[in-house]
């Protein structure tokens, strides 16, 4: 009976991490294809890998509530192209809560010119909802590094 109950367990546990390989691969994809969307200079369809909802969260130097107003952040934030620079992630980690949410974590980084407000990196943390359009980020906290500190010599 013991090893019954070990081989069941066992089954469980394989069951539940083979569901959540193609939940994170999922996800990533969505990151992946927002990256791709942001590089191209479209905020419009970046903004697509958020759910477009009144109640959707986005937490960065302010905090904006719902997608028109996190739309509006990100246009009045990167207005031209040269201010968008070119966006990547690193350090993914998915973290399941149930087959509807999942948390991710990573790390972004912000490729810009000088004059296009120089390069930028920071920590975020999402909280995704899987809606009949796909895995969606529902809240989103995202924490800039302060850039790094110049010391000239006189």
């Amino acid at each position: 009976m013991k090893r019954l109950l070990t081989l069941l367990a066992f089954a469980a546990l394989a069951c539940t991490l083979s569901a959540q390989i193609p939940q994170s691969k999922a996800i990533i994809a969505v990151l992946n294809q927002s990256a791709d969307d942001w590089n191209r200079g479209d905020l419009n369809t970046f903004a697509t890998s958020y759910k477009n909802s009144p109640d959707i969260l986005f937490i960065g130097h302010t905090i904006s509530r719902g997608y028109a107003q996190m739309l509006a952040t990100y246009h009045s934030g990167y207005p031209t192209r040269e201010k968008m620079g070119t966006l990547s992630f690193t350090q993914l980690e998915t973290q399941p809560l149930d087959a509807h949410f999942a948390t991710v974590t990573g790390r972004f980084h912000l490729e810009r010119t000088p004059s296009g407000g120089g390069n930028a990196d920071g920590y975020f943390l999402l909280v995704m909802e899987n809606t009949p359009s796909g895995w969606k980020i529902v809240r989103d906290d995202t924490t800039a590094l302060p850039p790094p500190v110049t010391i000239s010599s006189k």
